[in-house]
C-alpha cells in the first residue's frame, strides 16, 4: 500500500511503522503518527471516544493451517470442532488475535489445548510443518513459501476486523484522504 500510495501522490511522504495496537492509539493521541490500521479488540477505545475517528476496513479470515498431509488438508472447509482434540499453537495472551482464537474455538464448542504459543505467524506456520500442531492464522498473514502447510478455510468464518483510525477530523486532510483511500481501494481484494 505505501508503495502504489508513493506512486500515486509523489509529493507525499510515506512512512510505515510497525506498532501494537494500544501503541498505535497513543502514538495517533501524541500528533506522532496519523493514520494507523489496527485490530478491534475489547480494549480499543470505543468507537464514541471523540479524540478518534475509527472506520471500519475489511474482515480477516482465520484458516486452519495444518500440515499438508494431515486428514483435515484435503477438506475444502472444515469445521473448527474437528480440530478440537489437536494439539494448538495461539499467539501469546497479550495478542489481540488471541482472543479471536479463542473465541472461534469457542463458538465452535471447545477450548483449544494449546501446547506451544508464537508471535510471529511465520513462526506458527513453522511449527505447524513441523507436526507440533495447528493454528489459526488470519488469510491476510503472508507465510513463507513453500511450507508443507494447508490453509483450510473455516466454517462459520471465524474472522478479525481490521480497522482505519485518524485523529478526529484527521480524515479531511488532503495526505491522510489519499492514505485511505488507497487502503479502502486495496481492501477488497487482500483477503480474497
Amino acid at each position: 500500500m505505501a508503495a502504489r500510495l508513493r506512486e500515486r501522490h509523489p509529493r507525499l511522504t510515506v512512512s510505515v511503522q510497525e506498532a501494537g495496537v494500544p501503541e498505535s492509539f497513543d502514538l495517533l493521541f501524541e500528533g506522532e503518527i496519523d493514520l494507523a490500521v489496527v485490530e478491534a479488540t475489547p480494549h480499543n477505545p470505543p468507537l464514541s471516544d471523540t479524540r478518534y475517528d475509527q472506520q471500519p476496513l475489511l474482515d480477516d479470515p482465520f484458516d486452519l493451517v495444518v500440515p499438508a498431509d494431515h486428514p483435515l488438508a484435503d477438506r475444502g472447509r472444515v469445521d473448527l470442532a474437528d480440530a478440537a482434540h489437536e494439539d494448538w499453537i495461539a499467539p501469546f495472551a497479550d495478542s489481540p488475535c488471541r482472543t479471536h482464537v479463542m473465541s472461534a474455538c469457542g463458538a465452535a464448542g471447545f477450548t483449544p489445548g494449546v501446547v506451544h504459543h508464537a508471535r510471529d505467524w511465520n513462526v506458527t506456520a513453522h511449527l505447524v510443518a513441523h507436526r507440533l500442531g495447528v493454528a489459526l492464522i488470519p488469510r491476510l498473514a503472508h507465510l513463507t513459501p513453500n511450507l508443507p502447510i494447508t490453509r483450510v478455510r473455516c466454517a462459520g468464518d471465524p474472522h478479525r476486523k481490521l480497522l482505519t483510525c485518524t485523529r478526529n477530523g484527521g480524515h479531511e486532510r488532503p495526505a491522510i484522504a489519499a492514505a485511505l483511500s488507497a487502503l479502502r481501494d486495496l481492501a477488497p481484494t487482500a483477503v480474497a
